[in-house]
């Protein structure tokens, strides 16, 4: 089960087995240096959930994973690129056919097109980026193109609600809006155990940005994904990032009280008015690569955003540039 679980309980390892899942560690070239994807056999191939990034690291490791066997069906949680980025290439190799929600197909689809990628600048014009740091941000989310492409051809999307089998277990599909607009999950009710993608996440909280597209209060929607999945009181979580775990509905009363606090600090933050970058830079204090400015910003502007829409700030424009200030 490669590296993937060295450090996880037996009991867990057994449980894995006895899904009939085997895990994929594919590593990354960020500070979250990994994303977990998985196999299962099925009664026609094999079924594959995400694929990491479109680099040839990826592509080696899927080769050894994969050998001769017959790969079905690719199961795609969101089109973020360390889980949508190799399927393109991989649907080529195996023929295998592309699930996803209809929300985030559209979205890996045409993200990553350089009409896109061009009206990139405007907007952290707009939250008062500084022009040099606005290049490298804009370069750095062009870089992705190359870890994306080819684009894979969506057969189906998932329906909510709808059955998917993965490895010996039938899965009720789950839209998890949020993180991403149609992010998707996977419960089974028998087994009591949940496939949280990058929903809920064990040791961080999953970055919840807007991305001046798409739902406009992505933090509220996450709030919502958090009370629907809370009803299911999940007993094991399998997570897209870092190991399996006990318990989601602690781990969901510990991810909004994260948020709750955040929301205050980013109120006091902005209790005499600042650009959204301003904003950034007072609740991210630590050192930031080119990459993980673009999520700081992007998780500012979605705190910023949801204050907004509760009437708790208000935004007005000076020249090019949001000013957000407490109401």
């Amino acid at each position: 089960m490669n590296s993937y679980l060295q450090n996880t309980k037996p009991e867990i390892k057994d449980k894995m087995r006895d899904l009939g899942i085997t895990p994929i560690r594919v590593e990354l070239p960020f500070r979250l240096n990994h994303v977990n994807c998985f196999m299962a056999e099925g009664i026609d191939g094999w079924t594959v959930i995400d694929t990491g990034l479109n680099n040839d690291y990826t592509r080696e490791l899927w080769e050894e994973q994969i050998g001769t066997k017959e790969i079905s069906d690719l199961l795609l949680t969101h089109y973020h690129p360390d889980h949508f980025g190799h399927a393109g290439s991989l649907q080529k190799k195996t023929g295998a056919k592309v699930s996803m929600s209809k929300t985030d197909a559209l979205a890996g689809l045409s993200s990553w097109q350089d009409e896109v990628i061009e009206t990139i600048p405007a907007n952290y014009r707009a939250c008062g980026i500084p022009e040099d740091k606005s290049i490298q941000m804009t370069e750095n989310t062009a870089g992705f193109q190359d870890l994306v492409f080819p684009l894979p051809e969506v057969d189906r999307y998932f329906k909510e609600g709808e059955s998917v089998v993965i490895g010996r277990y039938e899965y009720e599909v789950i839209f998890t809006p949020g993180h991403s607009d149609g992010m998707v999950c996977f419960y089974n009710k028998e087994q009591n155990v949940l496939f949280s993608a990058d929903h809920i996440l064990p040791k961080i909280t999953p970055n919840i940005s807007y991305w001046f597209h798409g739902d406009e209060n992505p933090l509220k929607t996450y709030y919502q994904s958090l009370e629907k999945m809370k009803e299911l009181d999940a007993e094991l979580v399998i997570p897209s990032h870092h190991q399996p775990f006990y318990g989601a509905n602690k781990r969901i009363d510990e991810l909004m009280k994260h948020h709750n606090e955040r929301l205050e600090e980013t109120l006091d933050t902005v209790t005499e008015g600042r650009t959204v970058y301003e904003a950034c830079e007072q609740l991210f204090k630590r050192p930031l690569t080119v990459h993980e400015t673009r999520f700081a910003v992007g998780e500012t502007l979605a705190h910023l955003e949801f204050l907004r829409h509760s009437g708790d700030c208000g935004r007005r424009k000076e020249g090019e540039q949001w000013i957000y200030q407490r109401a």
